[in-house]
């Protein structure tokens, strides 16, 4: 009879989640992902079911890392209609022993998800900001971005940053929340202009941030519009920038910035942090995430390997 499995809560995960063991290991599977077979990496499409009713929907994300022997499974809601009693989003994974396949530990997924995201943000960034980066735009004021903000104030020294949100309190709460002199701006136009990094983590349905708005040679994290039908940035943008993301495949089946505005991918993250694909920094570049289920697979296997390290050593 085999033992029942742990519930590893949010706190848990904070406490094991650090962005410093986290970026090189998402490094890493990012690498062995745009590999292919090669890398070890199973990971289909997430599946989406629609919940038509309530205007939300159901995903699943499995995924399998054979050089990291780890086997997991996201289960991901998110509501077009966000409350203040309940965030947009809620997630859990499931942790697997690859070995036998029984259940491990069932994770809080809403800290791996944030900062699983805001890491991944981080090496695009790395690899493609220009040269000089003073100005930080974030546009969105939910959990996206403030598990942004604190990996780039970690990672980055920007002299300036900026917010914007569709509800004005909501940007100034962020401000207030957070470490750190945050502007608050009126518009997204006003939240854009200079900035050399900009940071989408909205649930637009259509486009808040138009190409006219961003300076030349910046880059752009795109981390919201998560459906076929949504957008974040305009054509003008989209058509012009050099265009990276997570996954070709996952892009062009899901991202509404990608597929609507026909704008050509360029390249994965993994091929740039393998050096098969150039980090084309003198352009405006920008990062599509959508999000994959490799990265909450390593995420959660090193919160319970983390967790049960400190354990032993009590």
């Amino acid at each position: 009879m085999s033992e029942r499995p742990l519930f590893l809560e949010a706190d848990v995960v904070k406490k094991f989640l650090s962005y410093a063991a986290l970026i090189p290991l998402l490094e890493r599977a990012l690498i062995r992902f745009s590999e292919g077979a090669e890398g070890g990496v199973v990971q289909p499409v997430r599946t989406i079911v629609p919940v038509t009713n309530h205007r939300g929907f159901l995903g699943v994300m499995p995924a399998y890392s054979a050089t990291d022997d780890a086997l997991a499974t996201k289960v991901v809601t998110f509501y077009e209609k966000k409350t203040p009693a309940f965030p947009s989003h809620y997630s859990t994974v499931l942790l697997f022993d690859p070995r036998n396949g029984i259940l491990t530990a069932v994770i809080d997924g809403n800290v791996i998800t944030d900062r699983r995201t805001a890491a991944v943000s981080a090496i695009a960034t790395k690899l493609l900001k220009p040269a000089l980066v003073d100005v930080l735009c974030i546009l969105g004021s939910g959990a996206q971005a403030h598990s942004h903000y604190e990996v780039f104030m970690e990672e980055f020294s920007f002299k300036e940053v900026k917010i914007w949100s569709r509800t004005r309190r909501n940007a100034e709460l962020f401000a207030s929340a957070v470490k750190g002199d945050v502007q608050v701006c009126s518009t997204a136009r006003e939240a854009a202009a200079g900035a050399d990094v900009i940071i989408t983590v909205t649930m637009a349905t259509e486009p808040i941030l138009l190409g006219e708005w961003v300076k030349p040679g910046a880059h752009v994290n795109a981390v919201g519009a998560c459906r076929p039908d949504w957008r974040e940035l305009d054509n003008n943008l989209m058509q012009t920038c050099a265009l990276y993301v997570d996954s070709r495949e996952a892009a062009l089946k899901e991202s509404g910035d990608v597929i609507l505005s026909e704008a050509d991918i360029f390249a994965e993250l993994g091929e740039v942090l393998k050096k098969t694909k150039p980090a084309l920094s003198e352009k405006t570049t920008v990062f599509k995430s959508v999000g994959m289920a490799i990265e909450d697979t390593v995420s959660a296997k090193l919160v319970f390997d983390s967790w049960s390290a400190a354990r032993t050593n009590e």
